[in-house]
């Protein structure tokens, strides 16, 4: 059977994987020893040493084991961050980056291949989406870099390439075997997931009442600045994403983080800096300044360092918590996308390479 036509067993829970099992005559508690061999980071069912060298030929009939590549692999010489970039099975390629913190190392994921929100910031979006990622693979980020870095993950940020709320049914997937006791078994509160925006979707999250932390990309508090750089704001400005994630806070009770990213001229106003005190007073909210990373394609450039300092200390002054993000990485490609990207520029330059 052509592996294309075959089920990626990797994106199954155990619950599924027994019931198939279950059809093939096997009794339950197989389920439980091949997921657990799943998420050790095996690449064939012949690994599996416990299990019955008859089932694992018949499993490999029906099922197959995504394993990514490592296509690029960047290494701070600053501070050891490591930036991946993976080839999938198709082709296709996504980044995660490893970061390591006194409470422990955490891992930027990606949830899709290119992004279609549009943001004009970012290098993700250049080129559009091209497809979403199974839940295979976003677990595949977090394992293989675990085993190729040696650092243990104990955190993980959804905020790499594409937008996970746009890829819901399998980041809700991705959720539930990373936090699996049998699989990584990683608490959902050491879990952030981030959203340019989409509303609708944060209301469905909501109804969910996971404890993971919802980081919303604001970036602008008014509709005139933020229509200029995250054309998703047309359909959900700034009035309809900040209701909905005012109503997430009270189903869920987990505290928003609302990203900044500080644009030079753009949105690093004192204006802004009052007006975004405005919307979050009295929230409780938290907002995560972050100097803008630059993108070739880009024009547009971080905040000076004295803009930075007059829009924190305004937002402080208002009884607005927050921090500024330390830059990890700044002498690998630091922003989302940008590895990704270069790869692509060179093979459309040298298609023999």
């Amino acid at each position: 059977m052509a592996e294309n036509m075959k089920t990626d067993i990797k994106s199954l829970s155990p619950e599924e994987i027994k019931a198939r099992l279950e059809e093939m005559g096997q009794p339950a508690f197989r389920a439980k020893q091949i997921f657990k061999w799943l998420n050790s980071g095996v690449q064939s069912f012949e690994e599996m040493t416990n299990i019955p060298k008859a089932l694992a030929r018949e499993l490999s009939d029906i099922f197959y084991i995504p394993v990514p590549k490592i296509l690029r692999k960047q290494v701070s010489k600053i501070d050891g961050t490591i930036k991946y970039l993976w080839q999938l099975e198709d082709g296709n390629s996504v980044e995660s980056v490893v970061m390591s913190y006194a409470h422990g190392n955490t891992i930027c994921i990606s949830t899709q291949v290119g992004c279609r929100m549009g943001c004009a910031f970012c290098a993700s979006t250049i080129g559009g989406l091209v497809r979403c990622l199974r839940p295979s693979e976003m677990v595949n980020q977090v394992l293989f870099a675990e085993l190729d870095s040696g650092k243990k993950i104990s955190n993980i940020v959804l905020m790499g390439i594409g937008e996970p709320l746009d890829n819901f049914d399998n980041v809700i997937k991705f959720l539930s075997l990373i936090n699996h006791p049998d699989g990584m078994n990683i608490g959902m509160r050491h879990i952030s997931l981030s959203t340019c925006g989409l509303a609708e979707k944060v209301d469905k999250l909501g109804d969910y009442n996971l404890q993971l932390t919802l980081s919303v990309s604001l970036h602008a508090p008014d509709n005139s600045t933020r229509d200029r750089i995250m054309p998703v704001n047309k359909k959900y400005p700034v009035e309809r994403i900040l209701q909905s994630c005012f109503d997430y806070f009270k189903k869920t009770g987990r505290r928003i983080s609302y990203e900044y990213a500080m644009i030079d001229g753009v949105n690093d106003t004192h204006r802004h800096a009052n007006m975004l005190a405005d919307c979050l007073a009295g929230t409780g909210s938290h907002v995560n300044l972050i100097l803008l990373n630059y993108v070739d394609e880009r024009s547009l450039k971080p905040s000076t360092p004295k803009a930075l300092k007059e829009f924190t200390d305004i937002l402080k002054t208002r009884g607005i918590n927050v921090t500024v993000r330390r830059r990890l990485g700044s002498d690998i490609d630091a922003s989302c996308g940008q590895l990704r990207r270069k790869t692509i520029d060179k093979c459309n330059a040298n298609p023999g390479d």
